[in-house]
């Protein structure tokens, strides 16, 4: 599936899931995009089928979770290894999120949280023995997310 085959359903249906997808619940959202509550369900059972809804993912303040320390890993992985070498980064400890960059020397970033100094070096270590140079380790101060906002937002009755 692709964007041009969501219809309007399923754009506000997205809206609303990256607005606050716990606390939404299926009659609301039905509500919102003018459909029963089981026509959501069936919706959000087929995007995620489909691969277009991934999961529902948790914001966390690191930070205030005993972490606080927040890394970027600017790495280099050669163009054919990229994404089993992103993979196998997913699997070092305190690593909470990889991309693979499509242009670029630095083609994989890897951000990852630890409690301490030796924590931190231990990840960028992880990442060397995993088979990505590492090129740049940077201190992530803070992060501010949204929502991609034009899914839908004229598709709801909010």
């Amino acid at each position: 599936m692709s964007q041009d085959t969501l219809d309007e359903v399923d754009r506000g249906i997205l809206h609303l899931l990256q607005q606050d997808a716990r606390n939404t619940t299926t009659t609301e959202m039905g509500e919102a995009v003018g459909v029963s509550a089981s026509t959501v369900g069936n919706r959000l059972q087929r995007l995620e089928n489909e691969g277009i809804v991934k999961g529902y993912h948790p914001q966390i303040d690191y930070h205030e979770a005993d972490f606080p320390l927040r890394v970027l890993f600017v790495c280099t992985a050669p163009i054919p290894e990229r994404e089993e070498l992103a993979e196998r980064a997913l699997e070092a400890n305190g690593v909470v999120n990889v991309k693979e960059i499509m242009a670029g020397v630095e083609n994989v970033h890897v951000e990852a949280v630890a409690r301490d100094r030796d924590n931190m070096v231990a990840i960028g270590r992880s990442l060397d023995d995993a088979g990505l140079d590492v090129m740049n380790e940077m201190l992530v101060k803070d992060e501010h997310v949204q929502p991609f906002d034009h899914f839908g937002d004229g598709a709801t009755d909010e």
